[in-house]
């Protein structure tokens, strides 16, 4: 644990705070079209019409916005999943949440020809929601019942299911695939504050839910025979985090489309961190959820310039070695 003291991780949080926000000034000044920081602050402060401003604040800002909300969700996300199934691999692209979201999106689509936002904001919940009954109902058949391993096959299987029927979805519409490839990969280009605004509740209310259970979580890490016998209800936290995990995980991916990794790599650095309070970890993990978004989203606009990556690929290419390394090291150790 790198942060001891309160005071120490008070510091470090004012830090990331201050962090954030200029790499999000920077997310929206960086980019194909050449524009500056001096421009950038003319752009909102006196709007001349020009190329550079309506770019600056019609396409950079938003984008910006939505990659630092998408980030925060799904590390808040990650956090919750490996409380409640105790499981160092653990996160909604994983356990087949995303893919579940990205299944019922993309049939919507393809099949009833649903193109409105709110629309596919309540079918991302949905999916979402299926996927994670779907694989902890998976997860718990045999005589040992849940297990961390039986979890993390059950969310490969599931993931796997709903990526092959999504790819089958898209081959019989070509029209659909042209419309919701990119989105598939993870991407918050073309995003408007509109498409923001739309999922912000939903995942503002994620975010305070959380917060709140944080307290309660670290009885639940302890195991539920411990938590029980403290007076917590399990069962009705353990339905709650559910809820949140679908409300943040199904919006991020109404926005952006199933980004995956940062609901694995950030709780981890964050604990490592901060330790396992998850009063400090849900904050933490927000705010670095946030920023790993924000700094994949900018050198995704680099790597092959002047064409784009999408910002999932980024994540993957990031966080692919860590998924390796926690993987050897939480099951090696059981």
């Amino acid at each position: 644990m790198l942060l001891k003291t309160v005071s120490q991780k008070t510091l470090g949080f004012s830090f990331l705070l201050v962090f954030l926000f200029f790499i999000m000034c920077a997310s929206v000044v960086y980019g194909y079209t050449d524009t500056s920081w001096s421009t950038a602050k003319e752009a909102f402060t006196n709007f001349n019409g020009s190329n550079e401003h309506i770019i600056l604040q019609s396409v950079r800002l938003p984008r910006s916005l939505i990659a630092a909300c998408v980030g925060a969700s799904l590390a808040v996300a990650g956090v919750l999943m490996q409380t409640l199934t105790k499981n160092p691999l653990a996160s909604p692209g994983t356990f087949g949440i995303n893919a579940g979201a990205g299944l019922s999106v993309v049939a919507a689509a393809t099949l009833f020809s649903v193109g409105s936002l709110q629309a596919y904001t309540w079918l991302s919940f949905l999916g979402a929601a299926v996927a994670a009954i779907g694989v902890y109902c998976a997860g718990s058949f045999g005589r040992e019942g849940l297990t961390p391993m039986k979890l993390t096959l059950a969310g490969a299987a599931i993931a796997a299911l709903f990526s092959s029927l999504t790819q089958g979805l898209l081959v019989i519409d070509e029209t659909a695939l042209e419309q919701v490839l990119f989105w598939l990969a993870g991407s918050v280009q073309g995003r408007k504050l509109e498409t923001l605004a739309g999922i912000l509740p939903y995942l503002v209310i994620g975010w305070i839910i959380s917060l709140l259970l944080a307290s309660r979580l670290n009885l639940l890490s302890m195991g539920d025979d411990v938590a029980k016998s403290l007076g917590l209800r399990v069962g009705a936290i353990k339905i709650i985090a559910a809820l949140c995990v679908i409300l943040l995980a199904g919006g991020a991916v109404a926005i952006a489309g199933p980004v995956g990794f940062i609901g694995i790599v950030i709780p981890h650095v964050t604990r490592a961190a901060v330790g396992i309070d998850h009063r400090w970890v849900m904050p933490y993990s927000a705010l670095l959820g946030a920023i790993l978004l924000v700094a994949a989203d900018i050198l995704a606009r680099y790597v092959i310039m002047p064409q784009e990556i999408p910002v999932g690929v980024m994540t993957a290419i990031i966080g692919t070695p860590f998924f390796i390394y926690i993987a050897r090291k939480g099951f090696n150790a059981k």
